[in-house]
């Protein structure tokens, strides 16, 4: 892929390839912006950029050729959720007693180190960050600058304060990216020593027109519906499984229902009965989570006069009536639960009676 192909955020991908050019690239830098927003895909072409043993230049600054045996390589961690699985299924194959010491990485490229959160909690562990510690003082191998990437800022207290020792203190031949939704997840000391760039949001429009071109599959509705769900994000956009996010929403609605009419609480156990345990379930539930969010957040809106900003465009008006039902305050309250539930999923606590307690305290609140 050519920088030519990322979507958006033109005047801060340019500014990160001056700083390649110019030799200034930053020992550590955070990538943040809204789920979708290509920070990985970003991350993964700054790192062929950096290595590219063909460096080609486009609108006068350079450019990962894509084909030299570093970008290849390199590249070939793009597809990141099937390079996670790989790692998944080979950990599952070892013995009980290594399984506990394995952490999950990704690696297509000798100096390149891809951290994911570590399953079943998705969180950095420690054992991840040692493992970059151990690597990151050695000199590149085959390439130019060693790359290590950290796909979320979701770490355990023990590894953040391991990555700071590094930080404080980073190799000349290397370069750690940090990917966060929120700048704000990060310890403020690792904060103060990476330099932060910030990918925005798309236009609704503007996401409406590339899924226009590229999902003809979609009906008018259907694409603004998902450019509103996809929050400015064209790679969420392009990639939101529609049908997923719908059965999803429909057990929040039965959720939210059960709390503003009058209970249905057999048709609400009924559909949490199938929130079972196992990496099945897990993703289920982020799931519910995620539609819930964005239907307290609609809620919100229309408690606060702002029905032009709602994602959920298609239930507006069965919004609109269940938002007349509840205060700002219900909302607050739900929203602050719906965080707990996801903690204790974290936990691995049960989900069908996570969800069916969440369920009643809101019917309660």
């Amino acid at each position: 892929m050519s920088f030519r192909d990322f979507l958006g955020n033109e005047a801060t991908v340019r500014h990160l390839r001056e700083a390649i050019a110019g030799g200034r690239f930053p020992h550590a830098l955070i990538l943040s912006g809204p789920r979708g927003a290509g920070k990985y895909t970003l991350a993964v072409k700054l790192a062929q950029t950096l290595n590219c043993l063909n460096l080609q230049e486009l609108d006068g600054l350079p450019d990962a050729c894509g084909v030299c045996s570093n970008c290849v390589r390199i590249g070939q961690s793009a597809d990141l959720d099937a390079r996670i699985d790989e790692a998944v299924a080979a950990r599952e194959e070892l013995r009980e007693i290594d399984k506990k010491e394995t952490r999950i990485l990704v690696q297509t490229h000798p100096d390149l180190l891809v951290i994911p959160p570590d399953p079943p909690q998705l969180l950095i562990k420690v054992g991840q960050v040692r493992t970059l510690i151990r690597e990151i003082y050695r000199m590149p191998a085959e390439a130019r600058r060693a790359v290590y990437i950290f796909t979320s800022s979701a770490f355990m207290k023990e590894a953040a304060n391991s990555l700071l020792k590094v930080l404080e203190e980073p190799p000349e031949h290397a370069t750690i990216l940090l990917l966060t939704e929120n700048p704000g997840d990060l310890l403020p000391t690792i904060r103060s020593r990476a330099a932060i760039v910030r990918l925005g949001a798309l236009p609704v429009e503007q996401i409406e027109k590339i899924l226009a071109e590229r999902r003809g599959e979609l009906r008018p509705q259907q694409r603004a519906l998902v450019a509103r769900l996809a929050q400015g994000a064209a790679g969420e956009a392009l990639g939101f499984d529609l049908e997923l996010y719908l059965a999803s929403r429909a057990d929040a609605l039965v959720m939210l229902r059960t709390a503003t009419r009058e209970p249905d609480f057999s048709t609400l156990f009924r559909m949490t009965e199938g929130y079972r345990a196992g990496a099945e379930g897990q993703q289920k539930t982020a799931g519910l989570i995620r539609a819930l969010n964005s239907l307290l957040e609609d809620l919100l809106l229309l408690r606060s006069g702002a029905p032009k900003l709602i994602r959920n465009v298609d239930l507006e008006k069965e919004l609109a009536a269940m938002a007349e039902q509840v205060s700002g305050e219900w909302i607050d309250e739900a929203a602050r639960g719906l965080r707990q539930v996801e903690m204790g999923m974290r936990r691995n606590l049960l989900r069908s009676l996570s969800l069916d307690a969440y369920a009643t305290s809101l019917r309660d609140a």
